[in-house]
C-alpha cells in the first residue's frame, strides 16, 4: 500500500500486483492524492499537473466503482482548481462524449457514470469558470436521463445538483428545462431516484422562483404522489424539499426577491395546501381542493408521515422567532387537522393523526423556542383547550336540541384535546420548575382550564387532561397534594355525574402515579384518603345504575394507583384490600356456576368490568409491592385468580347469551388475567396449567378470533442487530413516534391512553413521553404470548408436543393473509418460549418435541415474508441454544448446507443463511467451531452474488454474526472476508444501502477479532490493518447515514486497538460535521466515538474541532448545520436553514456539545454527551481555565435571564420588548446574514443543572492539581512570571456569581446543584488569605451575595431538600471562620434561628405538602447545621483559652482600619449559640435516641415506639433513617461538648420539655422516657439520667464504629471519635467507662476494628488518642481505689498488691483485659506503621526489608502509641515483678541501647540520622536506667563516642544540644554514672572552648553553642570538691577573659561577638563573688587577664551609665530560644 502514495501513479507497481488488488491501490492512490493536492506547492502540481491528468481521465474509461469514482472526479476538478484551467475543456468534452455514447452494456456503465460525476465536481467546484459551456452540458444530461437505467438516473440528477449548486444564479436559463425533466421522476420505482430528484429540486429551488411562486401547488402534488409507497429515506428527502419550498414561498430569499418582482404566498395559503396532503393523501390532484375532501377513501398514511416531517421541516426553516411570533395561528391550524373528519375516519387512523400532530407540536416547539416562548406558547396551547371546551359544554349543555353537527362537533374536540394536552404536558414537564410562574399566573388558568376538560363526554379527553395534572404535578412538585386534595373534594362533590367520577378518579389515579417521580413525596395520610374514597365508590356503585360503570371502574382504578405508593403505604391497607378482592368473585364453584344463569347483560359488564379492575388492582399490587408478597398473601390471592380462571370458560356462553357487546369486557378480564400470572411464580398456579394454555393458544392462534391481528412483541424478541434485514423495522430515529404506523404488525404506533386507562399509573416506558397501551386486541395478544413464554418451561413434555403439533396444524388450516397472522403470533409465541427455557436453564425436551419444533421453524425460513424468516432464524438459534447437542445443532446446520448448495430462489437462499448465522449467534465459537469453514466458504460464495442486493445483504449479515461469534477461531478467515469486503465496497452501487451497511458490520467485526494484534509492524498485520483503513474510508464517504454510523463504529473499534494507526486529524472533523446529522443513528455514533476519543486523547480533539472552526470560512466547510433535521450539509444561501447552523465557534466542541444537550431528547445520546464533557474537563479545564469557567458562565447565565423573566402578565414593558424584537427581526430578515454564533435557543434548566455541576468538578480538579488555585498571593506571583498562568483564586468572582445565580433559580435541581457549589467555594477558599489586608480573607467581601444567596431558600414555600441543603451551607459559612462582624453573621444565623423555631413548632406548614419524611429531613439538617456551628464556636473558645492573652497594641494609628478592630472576641460564636442551647441541647438528645432506636436489628421492631420518635412517623421509617443516617454525626459530637461543658449537671426538666414541644412531640418524648402518657413524669435522678445518656452515646458509639460502610464520610467516623475524646475529658463519663471495664474492652476492640479498615492518619491520631482517655480513665480509677484502700487498711500492708490487672497471678486475660485489647491495637498501629517491629511480617518471603524514613503523621501516631504503651504498667497488679521479669527487662533495655548505638554509627551506606534525637534517646537512657544495667563497658564506650562525635560537628546546633544534654547528663546524681563521662569529655569540650578565641561566633546560633558550653563548665566548677575548684576555675576563666574584645575591636565586632563579650564579661561578674578565694588565686597567677578584665568592666560601666535610663540588664539566661527550637525533637 505504502508504494501507492505517490503524487503521480506509480504504475509499475500497479502492474506488479494481480489483478484482484488494482482497483484497492488505485483507490488508495485516489485518497492519498485527494489529502495531499490541497497542502501541495502549486508549482509542483503544475509540473506534473498534464501527466496526472492523463492517468486521471485514463481511469475514467476503466470502468471505476463507485466510491472511486467519486474520489476521481473530487481529484480531477481539484487539480483543475490548484493547477492551470487551459485543458479543462477538452477534459469536459471527452466526458460528454462518454455520456453521449450510444452503448449501454453494463460493462460500459460504470465509465459512463464516472464521466457523469466527473461533470458534476467540474462545475460544484468550478462554477462560473465554465460558465458558457454549460447549456451543452445540462442539455447532454437530461438527454441521457430519460434512456438511463436507474443507477445511471440517480447519478445524473446528483451531477445536475451540483452543477445548480456550482452555477447558482447564472444558470437560470435551464431552470425550467431540469424541473420539467425532473419531476416526472419524482415518482420513479426506484428509491434511491426519489431521493437524488428531491435533493436536486432542493437545489433548483434556491434559484428557480417558479417553482414557489406558479408552480407552488404542482411542487405540492408531486411531494404528495412522491410519498406515497416511498421508504424512510425518500421521506426525509421529499419532506425537506416540500418543507423548504412552502418555507420559501412564504418568506423568499432576498437576492432572487430583489432580482424579480415576486408574488408572495401567505401563510393560510401554505398551510391549507400542507392540509391538503395531510388529510387527503397524494392520488388524483384536483384543482378545487374542497369537492375532493368530501369524497370518502383513506388518506394514504405514508403521505400523513411525509406531511408530517414537512410541517416540522417548514417550521424549523423558518426558525424559532417565526414560530414564537405565529404560534397562535400555527397552532389553531395544526389543531384543526386533526378536527378534521377525514383524519379520523376511524379509531386508529384519528389515533394515527393525533400522533402526527403530537410529533409536529413536540418537534417545533420543544426544540426551537427557548423557555421563555415555551411558556408563551403554552398560554396559547391553555386558551385554545378552553376554547375548544366552551364549545363543548354548549353543544353538551344543549342537549335537548338534537343536533347531529354538534356531536360529531364534541367527538372531533376530543382529538383536538388530547393532541393540546399532551403538548401542554410535554412542555410543563420539560421545563420542570422553571414552569411555575404558568401555574402561579392566575390569569392563565391552566389549572382551570386543564381540570374543566375532565368533564369533558370523551374519554380520550378525559384522560389527556389527567395525564397533563400528572405532569404538572411532577414538574411542580409542591401542587400535588392540593390537586389530589381538590380532586378529592370535586369527586366527593359531583358523585353523581359519570363523566366527572370518572374523569376526577382518572386524574387522582394519575397524580399517584406521578408520586414516585417526586422525592419528596406526599403525606401518608392521603393514601387513607384515597382508599376511603374508592371504597366509597365500589359500595355505592350498585346504588344507581346510570353511575354504576363508571364507579366501579374508578374504585378499581383508585386502588391500583394506590399500589403505585409502595409497600410503605400499602402495607397498612393490605388486609382491607385482600377482602376486597375476595368479594369481587364468586366463593364456590357452586356460586360461579349459578351466576352463569343470572342477570342481564348490562349487571354482565358491571360485573366483568368490576373483576378487570380487580384484576388490574393486584397486578400493580404484585408489580409495585413485591416485599409484601409473603406466602400467605400469595395464597390469599389465588383464591380469586383461580376463580377468574374457571370464569373465563363460562364466559363464551355468558356471550352468546346477552350479546357481542361483552367482547370487549371479556378481553378485559383476560387481559388482566395474563398480566397478573406473568408476574407470580408458575409454581402458583400450576395446578390450572391446562386450562390456561388451552386459552392462550386460542388466543394467539386466532381460534374465536376473526379479526387477523398480530402481536407487536416480535420486534421486541428478534435480535436488534436483525434491524438491517426488516429495513426501517427496527430502526431508532428523531422520527420513531410517528414512522412506527407504517410497520407491518397490527395497530402499530397506534398506542393511546383510551385504551387501557390503567397505563396512565403506571411507569412510563423509558423512551416514550406519554404512555401509549396498544389497543385491546393487540394488548390481548401480547399478554398471552408473553405468558407463554413463562408457563412453556414448566409444562411436561407431553403438552409442549401437543401444543408444537397444534401450531403446525393451525398454519395449516390458515389461508393467504390470515395464515401470515397466525404464523407472526405462533412465531412470536415460540421465541418467547424458546427465550423462556434459557432464562430458565431448562431444556426442550425429547427427540419428538425437537422434531416438531423443528419442523414448525424450517417451514418458515422459506417463508417469503421477510419478517417470518428473520423470527425462524432466530427460533432456530435459540433451540440450538436450549437442546444444547452437538448433533442436533450439526443435523441442523447440515440441512441450511444442503439446501443454500441447491437452492436458486432468493427466499430459500435468504432465510437458510440467517439460520447459519443464527446458529453460531447462540452456540458460539466452540459449539460450532466444526462447522465454521463451511459456513464461511458458502456465505461468502452468496456475498458475490451480485444479482441479489438481498441475498448479499442477509449472507454479509449472517457472516458478521459468525466473525462476532467465533472470536479468535475466525483469524484464519480473515484475509479472505476482508478482501471480499473490500471488493463489495468498490463495486457495490451506493443505492443498495444495506449491502454497504451490513459490509460495515463485517469489518467492524473483524477488527475486532484481530484486536491488539492490530498494533503489530508485521507484514501481513500491516496489510490486514491497512484493507480495514480503506474500508473505514470507503463506508465513512458513503452517502446514507447508517453506513457512515457503521464505519465510525468500526474507527472507533480501530482507534481502541491500535490508536497509532488512526488519523485524528480527519476523523474529529468529520464527527463533528455528523453531530448536526438529521439521523439519530449517526449523531449517537458520533457522539460516542468522541467520547471514547475524549478519554485518552482530550487536548488532540479540541484541537482538530477548533481547526475546523477556523476552516468554516472556506466554501464547503460551511454546512456545518447544527440542526436535528437538516440532513448533513444545508444548501449554503439558505438563510432560513441556517437559523440554526450553529458551526463550531470559539467555545469549540465543548459549546457544540452543551447545545446539543438542549436539543437532543435520546437519553443513551445525552448520557454520552455529558461523558464526553466530563472526559474534556478532566483532562484540559485546568490547564484552560477561563475558557471552561466561562463556557460555565455563558449557559448558567441563561438562569438569570429566566428569573427576571418571571412576572407573566407584562404591561407595559412587554409590549415595548416585544417592538424592539420586531425591530431587530425585520432588520434581520431583509439583510439575510443571521448572527451565527449565537445559539439558537437559550441553555435550558437541566443544561444549566450539568454547568453547575461542572464547576464543582472544576474546583475538584483544581485542588488536586496546584497550591496556587487556592492562594492569591502565590496566584498573583505566578501570573506575574508567566502572564498564561491561570488559577481558580483569581475567579473567584465569578465562581460566586455563578454558584449565586444556580443558587437563586427557578428550578429546584438547579438550586441544588448551585448550593452545593456555593459549599465547595466556602470549604476550599475559607482560609485563603487576602495578600493587601493582612489578617483577613479574600471571601470576605462577599458576604453579600452568600447571605442573599441562601436567604431565598429558608423561605416559608421552599421545598424540604434544598431547606436542607441550604442549613448545611449556613454552618458551612458560619463555621468557616470567613465573617468576623458580629452583625453580619448575624444575618445568616438569623436564618437558622427561624428553622430552629420552625423544628420546634412541630409539625410546620410544609408538611402539608409532603411526605412526613420531608420535614424529619429538614428538621435533621436544622438540628445538624445547629451542631456542627456549636462544635465550631467551642474550639474556637477552646483554641482562644489556650492562648495566651494578647495585648492589643494601638501605638501606629495607621492599623485602626483593621486589625485590632475588626478581631472577633473569641467567644462571640459562642454567645450567638448560647441563648439556643436549652432547646438545642434537648432536641438533639431527642434525635440521637430516636437513631438509637432506627439502628436496631429488625428483630427488634416490635420494641420500636408505636407513634414514632421525635421527628419521624412509624410509617415513613425506612425513608427517615437515611436521613438519620447523614446528620448523627455532629449532633453526637456537639452532645458530647454540651455534656462536657456543663460537667453532666444539666438535668432534663421534663416541664420544660414539656411545655416547649407541641401534644404529639410530648407523647413521644413521654414514651422515650418509658413512661405511659399521662401519668406524672417520675423524675429521674441526675445520676440515672446521666448514666442513660452515657449509654446512648456510647451505644451509638459503638454501634457505628463496629462496621462504618464503606461509602460513609470520612468526616462522620472523625466526629464520633472527637465525640468519644471529648466526653472522656469530663471526670462524669471516665467514671462510668472505668467501673465497668467490658465498656472499656469492648471501645478498644471496636477502635481496632476501625483500624483494621480506615486508613487515613487522621483517624488513626483519633484512635489513639480516645485509647489514651480510656486509660487515662482506668489509671484514675485504679488510683482512687488504692488512696480508699490506703486509707482503710494501713496495717494490712499485702492488699494494694491485688489492686489492678492480673490480681495476685500477674496474668492477663484476652476479652476481658483492658491492658490486653489496648497493648493488641497499639501494637496493630505500630506495626502497621513500622513492619519491622513484627517478626512475623518480616520473615514473610513478601517483606522487603527497607528502613524508611516515617512520614510527619506517622511519626506523630507512634509517638502517640508510644506514650500510652507507658501508661499500662501503671495499671497493672505490682504482683508481676519478679527475678525472671527483672532480668528479661533488663535484657531488652541493654539491646536495646546497643541496638540505638548501632543504628546511629554513620556508616556510608546508611542515611544520616538527625544526630540530635539519636543523643537525646541516648541521654535520656543514662538518665532514667540504673547504673549497673547500662553501666556495661561496651554501651559506655559506644555512648562516650556518639558525643565525642556530636561536639566535634560542624553544626553549631548539634554542638548545642550536646552541650545541653552532657550538662544533664553531669548533674545526674549517680556519681557512678556521670564521673567516667566527666573524664572522657571534659578535656575535649575545653579545647573546643578554648579554640573559640580564634574563631569568634558569627551569628546567634554559634554563640549558642558557646553560651552552652561555658554554662557545662560552669556546673561542672561548681560540682568540684573544694581542694580542686582553683584548677577548675583555672580552666573557666581564662577562657572567658579570652572572649572579651578590647575597646577598638568591640566597635567594630559583629553583633554575635558583641554578645559574646557581654556574656563572658557577666559571668566573670558573676563568678567572682561566688569563689572569691580561688578566683583571686586564679587572676593573682596571671596578671595580663587581670588587666584585660579591669579594662573590660571599665568600658562597660561608662556605656552603662550613657544606657541606664534606656536599657534592662541583660538577662543571663538564653533558654527561651532553645524552648522554641525543642520542637525539633
Amino acid at each position: 500500500m505504502e508504494l501507492a502514495h505517490s503524487l503521480l501513479l506509480n504504475e509499475e507497481a500497479l502492474a506488479q500486483i494481480t489483478e484482484a488488488k488494482r482497483p484497492v491501490f488505485i483507490f488508495e492512490w485516489l485518497r492519498f492524492l485527494d489529502k495531499v493536492l490541497v497542502a501541495a506547492n502549486k508549482t509542483d502540481v503544475k509540473e506534473k499537473q498534464k501527466k496526472l491528468v492523463e492517468q486521471l481521465t485514463g481511469l475514467i474509461s476503466s470502468s471505476p466503482g463507485p466510491p472511486t469514482r467519486k474520489l476521481l472526479a473530487k481529484n480531477l476538478a481539484a487539480l483543475y482548481s490548484i493547477g492551470d484551467t487551459f485543458t479543462v475543456f477538452q477534459t469536459l468534452d471527452k466526458c460528454n462524449d462518454i455520456i453521449k455514447s450510444k452503448d449501454d452494456t453494463a460493462a460500459y456503465l460504470p465509465t459512463k457514470l464516472a464521466a457523469v460525476a466527473c461533470v458534476g465536481a467540474f462545475y460544484e467546484k468550478m462554477g462560473r469558470m465554465l460558465g458558457s459551456s454549460f447549456p451543452e452540458t445540462v442539455n447532454n444530461l437530461l438527454k441521457s436521463l430519460k434512456s438511463a437505467e436507474s443507477q445511471g438516473r440517480s447519478e445524473i440528477l446528483m451531477s445536475l445538483q451540483k452543477v445548480l449548486n456550482g452555477l447558482g444564479g447564472a444558470a437560470a436559463s435551464c431552470h425550467r428545462d431540469i424541473y420539467k425533466n425532473a419531476r416526472s421522476l419524482l415518482t420513479d420505482r426506484s428509491m434511491a431516484v426519489r431521493c437524488a430528484v428531491a435533493k436536486c429540486l432542493l437545489e433548483l429551488q434556491n434559484e428557480a422562483v417558479f417553482m414557489w411562486t406558479a408552480e407552488l401547488e404542482n411542487v405540492a402534488t408531486l411531494c404528495f404522489k412522491a410519498l406515497e409507497n416511498s421508504n424512510y429515506g425518500v421521506r426525509v428527502a421529499v419532506s425537506k424539499l416540500l418543507g423548504t419550498v412552502m418555507a420559501t414561498a412564504l418568506i423568499p430569499k432576498q437576492a432572487t426577491v430583489m432580482r424579480q418582482n415576486v408574488k408572495r404566498a401567505t401563510l393560510e395559503e401554505v398551510l391549507e395546501l400542507m392540509a391538503t396532503g395531510f388529510l387527503r393523501g397524494g392520488s388524483g390532484f384536483l384543482k378545487s381542493g374542497g369537492e375532493m375532501l368530501k369524497v370518502g377513501g383513506s388518506v394514504n398514511r405514508e403521505v400523513r408521515v411525509g406531511v408530517t416531517q414537512a410541517y416540522v421541516v417548514f417550521v424549523t426553516t423558518l426558525g424559532g422567532q417565526w414560530l414564537e411570533r405565529n404560534f397562535a395561528t400555527f397552532l389553531s391550524h395544526v389543531l384543526d387537522l386533526v378536527s378534521h373528519p377525514r383524519a379520523t375516519q376511524t379509531h386508529v387512523d384519528a389515533v394515527y393523526s393525533r400522533r402526527c400532530v403530537s410529533f409536529i407540536l413536540r418537534a417545533t416547539v420543544g426544540s426551537l423556542l427557548g423557555e421563555k416562548a415555551q411558556i408563551a406558547a403554552a398560554k396559547d396551547i391553555c386558551q385554545a383547550i378552553g376554547k375548544q371546551m366552551k364549545a363543548v359544554e354548549a353543544v353538551v349543555n344543549d342537549a335537548n336540541s338534537e343536533n347531529k353537527s354538534g356531536a360529531a362537533d364534541v367527538a372531533a374536540s376530543q382529538h383536538v384535546m388530547v393532541c393540546a394536552l399532551q403538548e401542554l404536558g410535554s412542555l410543563v414537564q420539560s421545563l420542570n420548575a422553571t414552569a411555575s410562574p404558568l401555574i402561579q399566573e392566575p390569569s392563565i388558568g391552566l389549572l382551570e382550564t386543564v381540570t374543566s376538560v375532565l368533564l369533558h363526554p370523551s374519554m380520550a379527553a378525559r384522560l389527556a387532561a389527567a395525564w397533563c395534572l400528572r405532569c404538572v404535578a411532577v414538574a411542580l412538585p409542591f401542587q400535588l397534594t392540593p390537586f389530589l386534595d381538590r380532586c378529592a373534594e370535586r369527586l366527593n362533590n359531583l358523585k353523581t355525574s359519570p363523566e366527572a367520577v370518572s374523569g376526577y378518579s382518572f386524574a387522582m389515579a394519575a397524580l399517584l402515579g406521578g408520586v414516585h417521580q417526586c422525592p419528596l413525596g406526599i403525606p401518608h395520610a392521603k393514601g387513607k384518603m384515597v382508599v376511603s374514597i374508592a371504597e366509597d365508590l365500589l359500595r355505592t356503585a350498585a346504588q344507581n345504575s346510570r353511575l354504576s360503570l363508571q364507579r366501579t371502574q374508578a374504585g378499581w382504578l383508585l386502588l391500583g394507583a394506590l399500589m403505585t405508593l409502595g409497600p410503605s403505604v400499602v402495607r397498612y391497607h393490605l388486609p382491607k384490600m385482600l377482602l376486597l378482592w375476595r368479594n369481587v368473585f364468586p366463593r364456590s364453584l357452586k356460586e360461579l356456576e349459578a351466576e352463569k344463569a343470572r342477570g342481564d347483560s348490562f349487571t354482565w359488564q358491571v360485573t366483568l368490568e368490576g373483576r378487570a379492575g380487580a384484576l388490574c388492582a393486584m397486578r400493580s399490587f404484585v408489580a409495585h409491592c413485591p416485599e409484601l408478597l409473603t406466602e400467605d398473601v400469595i395464597r390469599k390471592l389465588m383464591t380469586p385468580i383461580e376463580c377468574a380462571m374457571t370464569m373465563m370458560s363460562h364466559i363464551p356462553s355468558v356471550i352468546k347469551a346477552h350479546g357481542a357487546h361483552l367482547k370487549a369486557s371479556a378481553a378485559m378480564v383476560r387481559l388482566r388475567l395474563y398480566d397478573i400470572l406473568a408476574l407470580l411464580p408458575p409454581k402458583t398456579y400450576e395446578g390450572s396449567f391446562n386450562a390456561l394454555l388451552r386459552e392462550l393458544v386460542a388466543e394467539f392462534t386466532l381460534t374465536d378470533n376473526s379479526a387477523n391481528t398480530t402481536t407487536s412483541l416480535l420486534r421486541s424478541l428478534c435480535h436488534y442487530d436483525d434491524s438491517v434485514l426488516l429495513g426501517s423495522w427496527l430502526q431508532e430515529t428523531d422520527h420513531k413516534s410517528i414512522e412506527d404506523q407504517l410497520q407491518p404488525n397490527s395497530a402499530s404506533g397506534s398506542g393511546a391512553l383510551e385504551h387501557d386507562p390503567s397505563s396512565i399509573y403506571l411507569r412510563i416506558p423509558a423512551g416514550e413521553a406519554v404512555p401509549g397501551p396498544l389497543p385491546l386486541g393487540v394488548s390481548v395478544i401480547d399478554a398471552s404470548v408473553a405468558l407463554f413464554g413463562v408457563v412453556f418451561p414448566h409444562v411436561s413434555y407431553k403438552h409442549r408436543l401437543q401444543m408444537l403439533d397444534h401450531f403446525a396444524e393451525c398454519v395449516k388450516q390458515a389461508k393467504g393473509v390470515r395464515q401470515q397472522a397466525v404464523q407472526l403470533n405462533i412465531f412470536t409465541a415460540v421465541l418467547s418460549a424458546l427465550k423462556g427455557l434459557a432464562e430458565n436453564k431448562s431444556t426442550l425436551g425429547p427427540e419428538e418435541v425437537r422434531k416438531s419444533a423443528l419442523t414448525l421453524v424450517m417451514g418458515a425460513l422459506d417463508n417469503p415474508n421477510p419478517i417470518l424468516r428473520c423470527a425462524a432464524g432466530e427460533a432456530l438459534g435459540r433451540m440450538a441454544q436450549v437442546v444444547g447437542e452437538a448433533s442436533f445443532i450439526a443435523r441442523m446446520a447440515q440441512y441450511s448446507f444442503d439446501k443454500l448448495k441447491s437452492a436458486r430462489d432468493v427466499v430459500s437462499r435468504t432465510g437458510h443463511s440467517l439460520a447459519l448465522g443464527c446458529l453460531h449467534r447462540y452456540v458460539g465459537g466452540i459449539g460450532s467451531g466444526q462447522h465454521l469453514k463451511t459456513s464461511v466458504s458458502i456465505l461468502l460464495a452468496l456475498a458475490q452474488d451480485g444479482t441479489s442486493p438481498e441475498v448479499q445483504t442477509w449472507s454479509l449479515h449472517s457472516l458478521a454474526l459468525i466473525v462476532d461469534s467465533s472470536g479468535p477461531m475466525y483469524r484464519g478467515y480473515v484475509e479472505p472476508t476482508l478482501s471480499l469486503v473490500l471488493t463489495l465496497l468498490l463495486t457495490v452501487p451506493p443505492s443498495h444501502t444495506e449491502v454497504h451497511q451490513c459490509l460495515g458490520r463485517c469489518l467492524g467485526a473483524i477488527i475486532t477479532t484481530v484486536g491488539p494484534e492490530l498494533q503489530g509492524n508485521g507484514a501481513t498485520i500491516s496489510t490486514i490493518r491497512s484493507s480495514c483503513l480503506v474500508g473505514c474510508a470507503i463506508t465513512q464517504d458513503h452517502s446514507d447515514s447508517l453506513v457512515q454510523a457503521a464505519a465510525i463504529s468500526c474507527l472507533q473499534q480501530l482507534h481502541m486497538f491500535a490508536p497509532r494507526h488512526v488519523n485524528l486529524s480527519s476523523l474529529v472533523p468529520s464527527l463533528c460535521v455528523h453531530l448536526c446529522s438529521s439521523h439519530l443513528l449517526l449523531r449517537r455514533a458520533a457522539v460516542a466515538c468522541l467520547r471514547q476519543l475524549a478519554q485518552r486523547e482530550a487536548a488532540e480533539v479540541c484541537e482538530y474541532a477548533m481547526s475546523l472552526a477556523k476552516n468554516a470560512g472556506d466554501k464547503e466547510n460551511n454546512g456545518i448545520n447544527m440542526n436535528p433535521f437538516a440532513p448533513g450539509a444545508s444548501s449554503r444561501r439558505d438563510a432560513h436553514s441556517r437559523h440554526q447552523g450553529v458551526n463550531i465557534t470559539e467555545t469549540g466542541l465543548e459549546g457544540v456539545l452543551f447545545g446539543m444537550l438542549d436539543r437532543e431528547t435520546d437519553r443513551k445520546l445525552c448520557s454520552d454527551i455529558h461523558d464526553t464533557l466530563g472526559h474534556m474537563l478532566s483532562s484540559l479545564a485546568v490547564e484552560n481555565l477561563s475558557h471552561w469557567l466561562m463556557l460555565c458562565k455563558d449557559v448558567l447565565a441563561a438562569s438569570s435571564d429566566m428569573s427576571t423573566a418571571a412576572p407573566l402578565g407584562g404591561g407595559k414593558d412587554e409590549e415595548s420588548e416585544k417592538k424592539d424584537e420586531m425591530d431587530d427581526d425585520t432588520m434581520f430578515t431583509t439583510l439575510g446574514e443571521e448572527d451565527k454564533s449565537k445559539p439558537s435557543v437559550a441553555p435550558r434548566w437541566a443544561t444549566r443543572v450539568f454547568a453547575a455541576d461542572c464547576l464543582c468538578r472544576v474546583i475538584m480538579l483544581c485542588e488536586n492539581a496546584n497550591k496556587a488555585h487556592f492562594d492569591l498571593a502565590l496566584a498573583r506571583s505566578a501570573r506575574l512570571k508567566n502572564p498564561k498562568n491561570d488559577f481558580l483564586v483569581l475567579h473567584l468572582s465569578d465562581l460566586i456569581r455563578m454558584a449565586f445565580m444556580a443558587a437563586t433559580d427557578h428550578s429546584n435541581q438547579l438550586r441544588m446543584a448551585g448550593l452545593q457549589a456555593l459549599e465547595d467555594i466556602i470549604k476550599k477558599f475559607a482560609s485563603v488569605p487576602e495578600p493587601e489586608f493582612p489578617g483577613h480573607v479574600i471571601l470576605e467581601q462577599y458576604q453579600a451575595n452568600v447571605g442573599a444567596a441562601l436567604r431565598p431558600a429558608f423561605s416559608q414555600d421552599t421545598p424540604s431538600d434544598i431547606t436542607a441543603k441550604a442549613c448545611q451551607v449556613c454552618s458551612a459559612w458560619i463555621g468557616s471562620g470567613v465573617v468576623s462582624d458580629l452583625n453580619d453573621l448575624r444575618r445568616v444565623h438569623n436564618l437558622l434561628v427561624s428553622s430552629l423555631d420552625k423544628v420546634q413548632a412541630g409539625k410546620g406548614s410544609s408538611s402539608q405538602l409532603y411526605r412526613e419524611s420531608a420535614t424529619t429531613m429538614e428538621k435533621l439538617a436544622v438540628l445538624k447545621a445547629w451542631a456542627e456551628v456549636y462544635v465550631v464556636a467551642m474550639k474556637i473558645k477552646k483554641e482562644a483559652e489556650t492562648k495566651p492573652k494578647r495585648v492589643l497594641k494601638s501605638t501606629e494609628e495607621d492599623e485602626d482600619d483593621f486589625g485590632a478592630v475588626d478581631e472577633l472576641p473569641p467567644d462571640s460564636l459562642i454567645t450567638l449559640v448560647q441563648p439556643e442551647l436549652p432547646a438545642l441541647s434537648r432536641l438533639w438528645l431527642a434525635a440521637l435516641k430516636d437513631y438509637a432506636l432506627l439502628t436496631l436489628p429488625a428483630e427488634f421492631a416490635t420494641q420500636l415506639p408505636p407513634d414514632g420518635g421525635a421527628f419521624y412517623t412509624p410509617e415513613t421509617i425506612d425513608t427517615a433513617r437515611l436521613h438519620y443516617r447523614n446528620s448523627w454525626a455532629p449532633i453526637l459530637h456537639a452532645v458530647a461538648l454540651w455534656l462536657n461543658s456543663t460537667g453532666f449537671n444539666a438535668s432534663e426538666s421534663t416541664e420544660e420539655t414539656a411545655a416547649a414541644m407541641p401534644n404529639s412531640q410530648k407523647r413521644a418524648t413521654s414514651i422515650m422516657l418509658n413512661q405511659t402518657p399521662g401519668t406524672p413524669p417520675s423524675t429521674k435522678s441526675l445520676p440515672e439520667i446521666n448514666k442513660d445518656r452515657m449509654h446512648l452515646i456510647l451505644g451509638v458509639s459503638i454501634q457505628f464504629l463496629c462496621s462504618p460502610r464503606p461509602e460513609e464520610p470520612v468526616e462522620h467516623v472523625t466526629s464520633c471519635l472527637q465525640a468519644l475524646h471529648t466526653l472522656l475529658d469530663s471526670p462524669c463519663a471516665r467514671i462510668h467507662i472505668a467501673e465497668d471495664q467490658l465498656l472499656g474492652v469492648e471501645l478498644l476492640s471496636v477502635l481496632h476494628r476501625l483500624l483494621l479498615t480506615w486508613d487515613p492518619p487522621s483517624v488513626q491520631l483519633l484512635v489513639t488518642g480516645v485509647v489514651q482517655q480510656i486509660v487515662r480513665a482506668a489509671q484514675d480509677y485504679l488510683q482512687e481505689k488504692r488512696n480508699t484502700l490506703n486509707e482503710d487498711d494501713i496495717e494490712e500492708k499485702e492488699n494494694p498488691l491485688a489492686l489492678g490487672e492480673g490480681g495476685a497471678s500477674g496474668g492477663l486475660v484476652p476479652g476481658k483485659s483492658l491492658v490486653f485489647a489496648a497493648m493488641e491495637l497499639l501494637m496493630f498501629i505500630l506495626v502497621r506503621h513500622m513492619p519491622h517491629l513484627s517478626s512475623k511480617m518480616s520473615d514473610s518471603p513478601s517483606h522487603i526489608a527497607a528502613k524508611s524514613h516515617l512520614s510527619e503523621e506517622s511519626a506523630r501516631l507512634v509517638a502517640a502509641t508510644v506514650t500510652i504503651l507507658s501508661d499500662l504498667p501503671s495499671l497493672c497488679s505490682p504482683a508481676v515483678k519478679t527475678d525472671e521479669t527483672q532480668k528479661q527487662w533488663t535484657g531488652l533495655i541493654r539491646s536495646t541501647l546497643a541496638s540505638i548505638l548501632e543504628y546511629s554509627q554513620p556508616e556510608a551506606s546508611k542515611p544520616v540520622l538527625d544526630e540530635v534525637s539519636i543523643l537525646t534517646a541516648i541521654a535520656l537512657f543514662l538518665l532514667s536506667a540504673s547504673t549497673e544495667i547500662i553501666g556495661v563497658q561496651s554501651l559506655q564506650n559506644g555512648c562516650m563516642n556518639r558525643f565525642k562525635s556530636a561536639l566535634n560537628s560542624c553544626d553549631p546546633w548539634v554542638q548545642a544540644k550536646c552541650y545541653q544534654l552532657l550538662l544533664s547528663v553531669f548533674q545526674h546524681t549517680n556519681r557512678a554514672l556521670s564521673t567516667p563521662y566527666i573524664h572522657s569529655l571534659a578535656p575535649i569540650m575545653v579545647e573546643k572552648l578554648k579554640a573559640v578565641e580564634r574563631s569568634r561566633p558569627n551569628n546567634n546560633l554559634e554563640l549558642l553553642a558557646v553560651q552552652e558550653g561555658i554554662k557545662v563548665l560552669e556546673t561542672l566548677v561548681a560540682l568540684g570538691e573544694e581542694q580542686n575548684r582553683v584548677q577548675l576555675l583555672a580552666l573557666l576563666v581564662p577562657t572567658l577573659i579570652s572572649y572579651l574584645l578590647n575597646e577598638n575591636a568591640f566597635a567594630s565586632a559583629s553583633p554575635a561577638s558583641k554578645d559574646l563579650h557581654e556574656f563572658a564579661l557577666q559571668n566573670l561578674m558573676h563568678i567572682g563573688p561566688l569563689y572569691p578565694h580561688a578566683f583571686k588565686t586564679v587572676m593573682g597567677a596571671a596578671p595580663e587577664l587581670k588587666t584585660r578584665l579591669e579594662t573590660a568592666v571599665r568600658a562597660s560601666q561608662a556605656s552603662k551609665a550613657k544606657a541606664a535610663a534606656r536599657q534592662p540588664p541583660p538577662t543571663v539566661h538564653s533558654t527561651p530560644t532553645i524552648k522554641l527550637k525543642t520542637s525539633f525533637f
